[in-house]
């Protein structure tokens, strides 16, 4: 299967999440809505540990998601989560998310992608990404 990530992008950011049972469905898997649940904590780890606050004047605003399924995982595990950032423009960038599984850490049991804007708290249109937030790009 060809990755939806491109092949010219650089890791950004790795993150650690524990499966728990709670995760699992009837069919004795991850669900797959969770995955967007654990790209969300990624985001917030990120921008957490980078200093980015997401409260305020200002924030992210995810405008699209979506996640191609490889392989399903149980529980117990642990998720090693790989992100990568690319196309930044005036007020938005790409996020890449790339799963694996302690049990299974050498292939990926998904990849996604996410586009994040940022946006006025005070009236829902689009800013320029701060300028933090842009030299990651640098």
């Amino acid at each position: 299967m060809k990755s939806i990530i491109p092949d010219n992008l650089t890791l950004f950011y790795t993150s650690n999440i524990p499966v728990r049972w709670g995760d699992m469905d009837a069919f004795g898997h991850v669900n797959n809505t969770l995955y967007f649940r654990y790209f969300e904590e990624v985001r917030s780890q990120l921008f957490y540990e980078k200093n980015i606050p997401i409260d305020g004047d200002n924030h992210p605003v995810l405008v699209s998601i979506g996640c191609t399924f490889m392989a399903p995982v149980f529980y117990p595990d642990n998720l090693r989560i790989e992100s990568y950032i690319s196309e930044p423009g005036r007020s938005s960038f790409m996020m890449y998310y790339r799963v694996f599984t302690q049990s299974n850490a050498e292939t990926p049991s998904a990849e996604a992608y996410s586009k994040i804007v940022w946006v006025s708290h005070h009236n829902g249109k689009s800013i320029p990404l701060p300028d933090k937030v842009r030299s990651w790009f640098d």
